[in-house]
């Protein structure tokens, strides 16, 4: 969550820089809404990063705020990359795109590897998880991976190609390149956690759900003695039911036995 900062898309203010705290969004007194102090009083919405992330919250008395298109009344998470809209404001959080984009200089094949996907947060998508093992193309033509039915997106529209750990997003020629994070972009290097507009419906995340495994050092040994004493003590209990119900079986026949013979 570093360099992040409120991006106001209709109007011509600065980037508003997102340092810990609160940042409160105020109707200012010419009618338009912008940045107020932490304790402007008739706040509309504040934005709060903190040790937890980065989230809004929405004033008791200010309606028609959405998120994403969806609409929030209290509270809401927020990431790089979303676009907030108070009336008719809208707001997008941005950061900072610095990496170069590698070039390629052959192709690299992941097929069937999990560790990095599109998941939909947005548009016909919504919800649902795409791989990036392989070559992904993203555009309107019939013919592609990630099909986006717009006039602004690109029939071949970019290319999502898995490089080690990361992402490549490649534009194949289209006139408006692809929103990550908030920046319009024509290529850029993505990593998990950053978000892909390719148009004001299709939104992406890019996912790593596979963690590698940690392995534990020898001398910390069980992590969860007392639960393995337990089961210790219940496998001994098990074993020794058996001979307990033998014993029992026996001492009853010699009982018997002895009863019998004590009347005759």
């Amino acid at each position: 969550m570093q360099n992040l900062r409120l991006h106001f898309s209709d109007l011509q203010v600065p980037d508003h820089p997102l340092s810990g705290g609160i940042h409160r969004i105020v109707r200012l007194e010419e009618g338009g809404i912008g940045i107020g102090t932490a304790t402007s009083e008739n706040w509309l919405a504040q934005v709060c990063l903190d040790r937890g992330g980065l989230w809004l919250q929405v004033a008791e008395t200010t309606r028609a705020v959405h998120v994403n298109g969806r609409p929030v009344r209290r509270v809401a998470w927020l990431r790089a990359g979303d676009a907030i809209h108070i009336d008719s404001t809208e707001i997008v959080i941005r950061t900072l795109m610095c990496q170069d984009v590698p070039k390629l200089k052959k192709t690299y094949r992941y097929d069937n590897d999990p560790r990095l996907l599109l998941r939909g947060i947005g548009g016909r998508y919504h919800g649902r998880s795409i791989t990036l093992g392989p070559e992904r193309i993203v555009g309107c033509a019939a013919d592609a991976d990630i099909r986006i039915d717009s006039h602004s997106c690109a029939e071949r529209h970019a290319r999502l190609q898995r490089y080690r750990d990361k992402v490549l997003l490649q534009d194949l020629g289209s006139s408006d390149g692809t929103i990550v994070n908030g920046v319009r972009v024509r290529d850029a290097v993505l990593s998990a956690g950053d978000q892909i507009v390719f148009d004001p419906r299709h939104r992406f995340v890019v996912e790593s759900p596979v963690y590698p495994e940690v392995a534990l050092p020898v001398e910390l040994g069980d992590p969860f003695p007392g639960l393995a004493n337990g089961r210790s003590a219940d496998r001994e209990q098990s074993r020794r039911w058996p001979w307990l119900l033998l014993a029992a079986a026996v001492s009853a026949v010699i009982l018997s036995v002895l009863l019998w013979f004590g009347t005759a």
